[in-house]
């Protein structure tokens, strides 16, 4: 095992890094901007380094300045959170070519699913089932529109480089493709630097099932079950809970198998999700599945996944990266109760989630007790600012079932105290005394299904 690590992301995953690494005695070496030199990792970490502006090109996402700061530090190796550069096979190829230990997958595997059209190809090969629609390399309007409508509408474009809803449109109907097309196009390209897209059916009533896998390099891959991250808004995940409300242990047994199949197919090593879309006009969470890409990192939402197995898969992610088999076989992992994650944004949820920055002036989060666990980035007086993710904190619920890990999180919610700015607490405490979010009755269209219930009109002050 390496002794030293430079952890290559800010905020609340670069704390939740360290906490694994000082248990197993690693020293930590965190980054930082200029916006970011008073921020909590920083201060938490044994070690710190300035990588530059607040400009996150310029500071958390520039790999020179990175893989400098861990050749000043001393550090062995490099934990890339769960930000860009976790799923840049050049930044991975230059930790590799730098002597310093990646803590990822090898850059064939990143490259391999870096790329939406490419990765659908392979997975087909695979015998993965696929969404159907045009992953080709030809992309002229003319052309995407027959296929648009070879397809039948209404489908879904996307980009071809990249992921979190951005370049992203649903398309009702031939009229609106042009233009569609063009905004994507756009997005995409000032996202990720390519306007290449695919197209493929929406499914209008869809689940959102991942599989957590993991292996080895040796041969060894494993999954750790599924999520359910159907509750989003904007294409962005907010509610995420293992297991998924409704799915049959039958259905989980495919599912996995297709996951691991999908990573075998890939020579994959270390953490990873499989994201399926689920047609849940269907059969609900048993409706049948297909491929929709797969995250060759670890998770936001990977801690339901930690309480419902009992694994630290942050220390998993280090073992396998210091060349040591899995910790577990797939017959040693069991599931044990049920757990659910929320969101903490600073946004605005009636100003359509738009990001909220501010000065955080008053901060209590509930105690971490009998089945909660608060995942947190920001300290009383720390300053959310524009310049990266609004999200505030992850707070997690595990009881014996799912009833009792949402009681457990609505408690925690209407606990928390926070002054300052704008945040999407209130909003989230509706998602779950929703009666319908209760009953397990979620789709990725719940939030505009329920639109009225969840954003009621502000009252007069």
């Amino acid at each position: 095992m390496f002794d030293s690590l430079l952890i290559a992301n800010r905020g609340e995953i670069a704390l939740r890094v360290m906490r694994t690494a000082r248990r197993l005695g690693i020293r930590t070496v965190a980054v930082y901007s200029d916006a970011d030199a008073g921020a909590w990792h920083v201060a938490e970490a044994d070690e710190a380094v300035r990588i530059g502006p607040a400009a996150a090109v310029e500071s958390y996402l520039n790999g020179a300045a990175i893989l400098a700061a861990a050749r000043a530090s001393g550090a062995a190796a490099i934990h890339p959170g769960y930000g860009f550069l976790s799923e840049n096979a050049g930044f991975a190829e230059a930790c590799t070519d730098s002597r310093l230990v990646f803590v990822g997958p090898p850059a064939a595997a990143i490259r391999a699913m870096g790329d939406k059209a490419s990765s659908k190809a392979l997975m087909e090969t695979a015998g993965v089932p696929l969404v159907p629609g045009y992953h080709g390399a030809a992309q002229e309007p003319a052309l995407l529109a027959g296929q648009a409508a070879e397809i039948g509408y209404p489908v879904l474009i996307k980009a071809s480089a990249g992921g979190g809803g951005r370049g992203m449109r649903i398309v009702e109907n031939a009229e609106a493709f042009a233009g569609a097309l063009e905004s994507a196009r756009r997005e995409a390209a000032a996202a990720f630097g390519d306007d290449r897209v695919l197209i493929e059916k929406y499914l209008s009533r869809s689940r959102h099932i991942e599989i957590q896998i993991f292996a080895d390099g040796r041969g060894n891959i494993v999954h750790l079950g599924e999520r359910d991250c159907s509750l989003q808004r904007r294409h962005q995940k907010i509610v995420e809970e293992a297991p998924a409300p409704g799915l049959s242990v039958a259905r989980r047994g495919e599912l996995g198998a297709a996951a691991v199949a999908a990573a075998r197919a890939i020579g994959y090593a270390g953490a990873g999700t499989v994201e399926f879309i689920v047609d849940a006009s269907k059969g609900g969470a048993n409706g049948p599945f297909y491929f929709m890409e797969m995250n060759t990192r670890l998770q936001v939402e990977h801690p339901v996944t930690e309480a419902i197995t009992g694994f630290d898969l942050v220390e998993w992610q280090f073992r396998v990266a210091a060349g040591e088999r899995l910790p577990a076989v797939q017959d040693d992992i069991r599931f044990a109760g049920h757990a659910i994650e929320a969101r903490l944004y600073a946004e605005d949820p009636a100003r359509d989630f738009l990001p909220a920055p501010g000065r955080i002036s008053l901060l209590e989060m509930p105690a971490e007790e009998d089945g909660l666990r608060i995942d947190g980035g920001y300290r009383q007086g720390d300053t959310v600012a524009s310049d990266y993710d609004s999200m505030l904190a992850k707070i997690i619920a595990h009881g014996a079932d799912r009833a009792a890990a949402l009681a457990c999180l609505t408690k925690a919610l209407d606990d928390l105290v926070l002054v300052g700015p704008v945040t999407n607490q209130a909003f989230l405490a509706r998602v779950l005394r929703s009666p319908a979010f209760a009953a397990g009755e979620i789709d990725t269209g719940f939030i505009a299904q329920n639109r009225g219930e969840l954003l009621p009109p502000a009252a007069t002050p």
